[in-house]
C-alpha cells in the first residue's frame, strides 16, 4: 500500500539463529541501510534478536515486498557463503502487519519492538512469565527492573538507544515522526520516549497496548482495521491472511453472534458468572478478536484476572464438553463466514 506503515517479523528456520556473532549483525544494518537507499523506504524502527528481527517501516512506493525480498535474500546468501552452509535461512515469507500511521499506533508498536530485548526467559519474560504478569502477579521486583533496564539501554543492535538518547542515530533510520507523537523535537522527545519506554519495563512490560501486537493482524483503530478488512476480505492470494483478517471482527460481533446461539440477550448473561456464553464471547474476543486481558473485562466489567480465569475455565471444558463444542464450532463458522446473519 503506498504510503502504508507496517510491522515486519522475520525468523530464522526452525527457529534457529539467525545472527551469531558482531560481524552477522553489522552486515544486516549494512544491508538494512541499502533497503533505505536503493528502495525510498523510511525504517522508523528496529531490533535485531538471535533467531528473528522486527522493523517498522514506511512505503512510500508500496514496494514493502520487493525491500523485504531483496534484503531476505542477500542476507541468507551472504551468511551461507560466510557459514559454509546451504537451504534456507528465514521461515518461509516476512510477517507483514500493517500499522496505521497516524495517532499514537506507530509509537505504540515502536516501543513493543523496542522492548523485545527485555521480554526473554533470562530476565524473568519468558512465556511463563509474561503470562503471569498479563494476570497481574506477581509485579516485577526492584532487582528484576534494574537487569531489564540495563539489557534495554545496551543492547546494541536495536534503534532503542537512538530514540532514548543513549547513542547516536544512523543517517538511514528516521525518529522523527515517532517523537512527534511524545513531544516537539530534540532532547524533549527523547527524554520523553526514555521516560515512556522505561515507564513499561518497570510497570511490568506485558499489560497495556504494545501487549496487543504479539499476534495482531493490524495495529490501529477500529475504522482502520474495519477499512483493512473490508479491502482484504475478497481476496485470495497468498499474503492477505484473508481467512485471519475474516476471524478478527469486532467483539460486538462475537456478542451478537453468541447471544444468538445461547438464545438470550447478552445483558442476560453478561453478568452470570460461569456462564458458558459469556466465557465463549471472552474466549473469541481473546484468541480470534486480538484484545487484551483488560480490553475484555473493559466490555463486561470484570477484572483483566477474572477474564483470564473464565477463558482458561472456557478452554478447559471445550475438552469433554461435546454440546460447548458444538456451540464454540457454530459461532466460529458464523463468525468466519461474515455474513451478517446469525
Amino acid at each position: 500500500m503506498r504510503g502504508g506503515w507496517y510491522h515486519i517479523t522475520t525468523r530464522g528456520m526452525g527457529r534457529r539463529d539467525i545472527f551469531h556473532d558482531t560481524r552477522d549483525r553489522e552486515h544486516f544494518l549494512e544491508l538494512l541501510a541499502g533497503v533505505v537507499t536503493r528502495y525510498g523506504v523510511v525504517l522508523h524502527a528496529y531490533v535485531l534478536m538471535d533467531n528473528h528481527y522486527h522493523l517498522l517501516i514506511e512505503t512510500p512506493a508500496a514496494n514493502a515486498s520487493r525491500a523485504l525480498q531483496w534484503l531476505n535474500v542477500r542476507y541468507a546468501v551472504w551468511r551461507n557463503l560466510r557459514q559454509g552452509q546451504s537451504g534456507p535461512l528465514f521461515q518461509a515469507r516476512f510477517k507483514s502487519i500493517p500499522v496505521e500511521g497516524r495517532g499514537a499506533w506507530a509509537l505504540v508498536c515502536s516501543i513493543y519492538i523496542h522492548l523485545n530485548p527485555v521480554r526473554i526467559k533470562a530476565l524473568g519474560l519468558g512465556k511463563d512469565g509474561r503470562a503471569l504478569e498479563k494476570a497481574g502477579c506477581p509485579e516485577p521486583i526492584p532487582s528484576q527492573i534494574r537487569s531489564r533496564l540495563a539489557v534495554l539501554r545496551g543492547h546494541r543492535w536495536s534503534s532503542c538507544p537512538a530514540y532514548a538518547g543513549y547513542a547516536e542515530a544512523p543517517e538511514w533510520l528516521t525518529r522523527e515522526a515517532i517523537w512527534a507523537r511524545v513531544a516537539s523535537a530534540g532532547n524533549a522527545a527523547a527524554a520523553e520516549y526514555r521516560r515512556q519506554i522505561e515507564d513499561c519495563v518497570r510497570q511490568g512490560v506485558e499489560e497495556g497496548a504494545p501487549a496487543r501486537l504479539t499476534q495482531a493482524l493490524a495495529i490501529g483503530s477500529t475504522l482502520f482495521i474495519e477499512k483493512l478488512r473490508r479491502r482484504l476480505s475478497g481476496k485470495r492470494e497468498a499474503g492477505t491472511n484473508a481467512r485471519d483478517w475474516r476471524r478478527l471482527l469486532p467483539f460486538r460481533e462475537i456478542v451478537r453472534v453468541v447471544a444468538a446461539i445461547r438464545k438470550e440477550p447478552w445483558e442476560a448473561f453478561v453478568d452470570r458468572r460461569g456462564d458458558w456464553g459469556r466465557d465463549l464471547a471472552l474466549q473469541i474476543g481473546r484468541k480470534h478478536g486480538g484484545m487484551t486481558l483488560r480490553e475484555l473485562g473493559a466490555e463486561c466489567g470484570m477484572t483483566a484476572l477474572a477474564v483470564s480465569k473464565a477463558v482458561t475455565r472456557l478452554d478447559a471444558r471445550l475438552k469433554t464438553d461435546k454440546a460447548l463444542q458444538r456451540a464454540a464450532r457454530r459461532a466460529l463458522r458464523k463468525l468466519n463466514g461474515n455474513n451478517g446473519k446469525a
